[in-house]
């Protein structure tokens, strides 16, 4: 008598046919299966000694999107692209912490660097990421193929657009984007988020969060199965986070709401609608000095007692931020070989950020004008604290497209993007009252100069629009085994600036346009075995909108920043060859080269009070290095991972500082640590689980003349669960232990605000050129959260 069994690569597919991706194992290994276990009937009319017995395993999927059965505990999902590129699924996202940012999710796979500023993850306003020394707004984010981080500032607030039980993947590549993408940041790679699709049973899926630092979180989704015979499904979520500040004074709130409508059919043809809502508010922890850190350590924080006169008290440095995010990614089969895609989205974002600054009352300056004596009560004496706040609206509509035509081995795909940018920031001074309250954050309330106009630093609006076009060819050759692909893409940036603040340039402006080719080619040597080359460019525009300003001292009168149109956007070459074997033991190899010019580094300054963004341009640069990434398929419940990237990169050029230059040929780049890698071992039996992994980072500079640096720093996190007994109400309940930082009390994570050199240094032709201090991120202490979930 034979036995066989069939171990299905999907837990939604029970099928008696062979597929190339099926496991076996002889039935009599008992271990091999599970309650979801079926035996084919066996007639009477059969003789025993021809009687066959088919057993399937089911594999089954828990509440919260697991499958114990991902490689290195859901860090190492199967890549065939052909160039760097690695990702998370929901084995390892739903083993971390609900409230972690998606951005720290990926900071164990090779080349990414996050650094944290909140053990808890509720903060992502003042947060790091650099992958392969490129800092996170030279990495292009997208959220459905939608371009979701604010296109002038480019930062990633992946927590804004969907709650972490609604995010099935998230892909990082860490050099080259795809042609087509509709970005144009994207020179050190690009991050891709993708939601959960909506269940076809009626449901939903409950849990709640407690933990430190008085950490409270409820999350909801109710699924809407399949509505009758149309075919459309849906679900809908809301979420709610409460918590203090892991340092300092201060609580933080965020409400959230997602919501998607889909529905599939044919072959290729499916329709979705998107929505989300988020809103956070909290305050800004201080980023210290080194010298700072140094003397004060976790301390070097805001007041949180009010001192009348006194300006770093925490209230002051307030944040808030909503976004709306809506999306219509329709997929349509128009024939046997034509498919057109189709992604409107459009993204609104509204909000404030406030800082603490002192005035004088009668030697003020409104731009380039003398304010006169501001009308304040005489009491407060000539210096008097006062919040500086930065009012600001984002207005983002856009389409992205794509035409495919494909026939036999060969695919042509067109593609067009547009996009519209609409941001305007406002700048206003309002007086605390005795307790340290302040009446409006949004400025209602401005203090007026002499002649009764608003006090303020700028007045801006910024208009921008993307017309990018691409191209791309991709070939199957010898039996599929060879694939070859040659993309051009052309984008078209053109911006315009208006500035109302007294005395400065009332409108400037820039275009820029680039050609982007990119060309690829990926062998199979085996079925388990890949090689690939590619060869990419990559452009992005300059950041923020203070290059486009002219900027005043509102102590002094003086023009701080002259408006510039030539600013020069950063420009990247690349070439990667890579390695993959996929099997029990799953392994990915890649050795990389980059040369960038006009390398625009994303820094932060404090202006009249503000803390604004800009970029400091860092000329010419040359990295290569090697990166690696090594994952088992589960074994008896283990599955351990590692990770890992060396990176040799130098400064090509002297950089530019007033008049003179920094002898900054043959320096090391900022945020660029030498070495990086993580380790990680999970385990899944079906009923207990758990995932650590720990994170090393080496020493990083934070100059460009690399006269400060931080030490290299090693975490660490513990994750614990159990799996409840399940009932006809409840499906997969559970109790999870997240532990974060591990015996850490705090570090600096990563360099927040850059500085061309610390200390006065001798320029080329023999100025001094005067130092400043960089600034830092404070990596979360040790925070424990405990989580309560079910699916119904």
């Amino acid at each position: 008598m034979s036995k066989y069994a069939f171990f299905l690569a999907s837990p939604l597919l029970c099928t008696l046919s062979v597929a190339p991706d099926c496991a076996f194992a002889d039935s009599r290994d008992k271990t091999a299966h599970d309650e979801s276990q079926e035996k084919a009937p066996v007639t009477a009319r059969t003789p025993p000694a021809k009687r066959e017995i088919v057993t399937v395993r089911r594999h089954r999927t828990n509440a919260d999107g697991t499958t114990g059965r991902s490689i290195g505990g859901g860090l190492m999902p199967n890549q065939s692209a052909p160039r760097s590129q690695s990702g998370v699924n929901r084995d390892f996202i739903a083993r971390q912490s609900p409230t972690v940012s998606p951005v720290a999710m990926i900071a164990d796979l090779p080349g990414v660097v996050y650094s944290g500023n909140d053990p808890l993850g509720t903060n992502d306003e003042q947060q790091g990421l650099s992958v392969r020394g490129l800092d996170q707004t030279e990495i292009g984010y997208l959220f459905e193929n939608v371009p979701a981080a604010p296109p002038l500032f480019l930062v990633p607030y992946a927590s804004a657009t969907a709650d972490n039980e609604n995010i099935a993947s998230i892909t990082l590549a860490q050099g080259a984007a795809e042609t087509a993408s509709p970005l144009y940041n994207a020179v050190g790679g690009e991050l891709s988020v993708r939601m959960r699709k909506p269940s076809d049973e009626r449901g939903g899926f409950i849990g709640g969060s407690w933990g430190s630092y008085n950490l409270n979180r409820a999350f909801l989704r109710l699924e809407s199965g399949v509505l009758g015979k149309t075919g459309v499904k849906g679900f809908a979520s809301f979420s709610y986070r409460g918590a203090d500040q892991w340092r300092g004074a201060g609580t933080s709130r965020r409400f959230h709401t997602d919501m998607r409508l889909m529905k599939e059919w044919g072959q290729k043809s499916s329709a979705s609608v998107i929505f989300s809502f988020n809103r956070d508010r909290g305050y800004y922890l201080l980023p210290p000095t080194l010298a700072q850190w140094q003397r004060l350590g976790t301390n070097a924080n805001y007041a949180a007692d009010y001192v009348p006169g006194d300006s770093s008290y925490y209230k002051f440095q307030e944040n808030a931020r909503a976004q709306s995010f809506l999306s219509a990614p329709v997929s349509l089969h128009l024939e046997r070989h034509l498919t057109l895609d189709l992604t409107p989205y459009f993204i609104y974002v509204w909000g404030y950020d406030s800082y603490g600054t002192t005035l004088s009352r009668t030697n003020s300056y409104n731009g380039a004008m003398a304010a006169g004596t501001l009308q304040v009560p005489a009491s407060l004496g000539n210096n008097f604290a006062s919040v500086a706040t930065d009012v600001y609206h984002q207005s983002h509509p856009g389409l992205n497209s794509a035409l495919h035509y494909e026939t036999g081995a060969n695919r042509l795909s067109l593609g067009y993007w547009y996009s519209y940018y609409d941001f305007s920031s406002l700048s206003r001074y309002v007086l605390p009252d005795s307790q340290g309250g302040v009446s409006n954050q949004w400025g209602a309330f401005p203090i007026l100069t002499a002649a009764g106009a608003p006090l303020s630093s700028y007045d801006a609006r910024l208009l921008q629009q993307i017309n990018a076009i691409s191209l791309t060819d991709r070939l199957h050759l010898l039996d599929r085994k060879l694939t070859l692909s040659a993309g051009l893409r052309m984008v078209l940036v053109s911006r315009s600036v208006t500035n109302l603040l007294p005395g400065a340039r009332f409108r400037n402006g820039a275009s820029y346009a680039s050609p982007l080719p990119q060309f690829s080619a990926a062998y199979n040597l085996t079925p388990h075995d890949q090689i690939y080359i590619n060869g990419t460019t990559g452009f992005r525009a300059p950041s923020g909108i203070s290059s486009y300003q002219d900027r005043f001292s509102i102590a002094t009168g003086r023009q701080s920043r002259v408006a510039s149109s030539d600013i020069k956007p950063e420009y990247s070459i690349g070439e990667e060859f890579g390695f993959r074997h996929k099997g029990m033991l799953t392994l990915s190899l890649a050795l990389f080269n980059y040369n960038f010019t006009n390398r625009q580094v994303a820094t932060t300054t404090v202006l009249n009070g503000v803390t604004t963004s800009e970029s400091i341009n860092g000329g010419g640069q040359t990295a290569r290095g090697a990166q690696f990434e090594l994952g088992l398929r589960p074994w008896h419940g283990f599955s351990p991972y590692l990770s890992g990237q060396y990176i040799h990169a130098t400064i090509d050029n002297n950089i530019q500082s007033g008049a003179d230059y920094l002898p900054t040929k043959g320096k090391r780049p900022v945020r660029t640590p030498t070495l990086s890698g993580s380790l990680g071992l999970s385990y899944d039996d079906g009923q207990f689980f758990g995932l650590f992994d720990g994170h090393y980072v080496g020493p990083t500079y934070s100059t460009f003349m690399n006269d400060e640096r931080i030490p290299g720093f090693a975490t660490a996190n513990l994750s614990l669960g159990y799996r409840l007994q399940k009932t006809t109400k409840l499906k997969t309940p559970q109790i999870q232990l997240n532990l974060i930082n591990l015996g850490r009390s705090g570090y600096l994570s990563g360099v927040s605000g850059v500085s061309l050199n610390r200390n006065a240094t001798q320029g080329v032709f023999g100025t001094t050129i005067a130092g400043r201090a960089p600034t830092y991120f404070v990596g979360g202490g040790f925070a424990g959260v405990v989580s309560l979930s079910s699916g119904f």
